[in-house]
């Protein structure tokens, strides 16, 4: 019985809010219009806070409330995770208010809308992309930004992003058997990422799968891509000479070596 009561009573609730929203619609008192998307918009209730700061958008154009109203749309479709329209309202708030105190706010916020839908690794990553594209912008449009720390931090996580992609994406070709596609992908991995924290792991793969590249191709073509093996290997110990791995890479190129050897007899 309670229950059928509460429910009662929200339908009720329910019902008069949509009825009061209605008739804020219909006015034509765009000051009272003004007033109820900004209540309306500090009570989080920003569906009808957005329809009201559109319908009065042609009525305060080039008043000194436009910029706050404007501002709040574009909030009003980032809060109800519409990131795609908020992205494109804090680059026209940016456009249309150059010399305003929020234009730093709303540059960031472009950006950042582009981070929010930065999608999983499988995925196509063009708005990570972007990401660190428009980030890179706003260090490099405010410098002195105490945002600047952040948007770095949005790069390194959109750049790790995107290693975990492309590492993937070499993983894929090694483990169907293309050796030869693997050990470019992880070599491009190793390159386009030279600061990560597994460049070292990347170019051990690179080293294995020339090596099996190598081990499954014809004997005629077996004693240049042993030699390619070894290359890399020296490569290796060059470039990380207290990597963990490098015990790893020496027992490889021994290998590589007594195949070599067998090869010329």
């Amino acid at each position: 019985m309670n229950r059928i009561l509460i429910l009662l009573f929200l339908v009720l609730v329910l019902g008069s809010c949509s009825n009061k929203f209605s008739k804020i619609v219909k006015s034509k008192d765009y000051e009272y219009k003004h007033k109820m998307a900004d209540q309306y918009y500090e009570q989080k209730n920003y569906g009808y806070a957005q329809q009201l700061f559109e319908d009065i958008f042609p009525y305060i154009k080039g008043t000194p409330g436009y910029e706050e109203a404007y501002y709040k749309f574009a909030y009003s479709y980032y809060y109800q995770k519409d990131y795609l329209n908020a992205e494109n309202l804090f680059k026209s708030f940016v456009e249309s208010f150059p010399n305003s105190a929020k234009v730093e706010e709303c540059d960031y916020m472009r950006a950042y809308c582009y981070f929010k839908q930065s999608p999983k690794i499988d995925l196509d990553q063009t708005n990570t992309n972007k990401t660190i594209g428009l980030m890179q912008t706003f260090i490099n449009t405010h410098p002195n930004s105490q945002r600047g720390k952040e948007a770095a931090d949005i790069i390194d996580k959109c750049r790790e992003k995107l290693e975990a992609k492309d590492y993937k994406s070499a993983g894929l070709y090694y483990n169907l058997g293309f050796y030869k596609a693997a050990a470019i992908a992880y070599g491009n991995v190793s390159d386009n990422f030279p600061d990560s924290k597994k460049a070292d792991e990347y170019k051990l793969q690179v080293i294995k799968s020339y090596f099996k590249y190598a081990e499954m191709s014809y004997e005629d073509k077996q004693l240049a891509r042993y030699e390619k093996v070894l290359s890399e290997c020296a490569d290796f110990s060059e470039r990380f000479s207290e990597s963990k791995y490098l015990a790893e890479v020496a027992k490889i190129k021994t290998q590589t070596n007594n195949f070599i050897k067998n090869l010329k007899k």
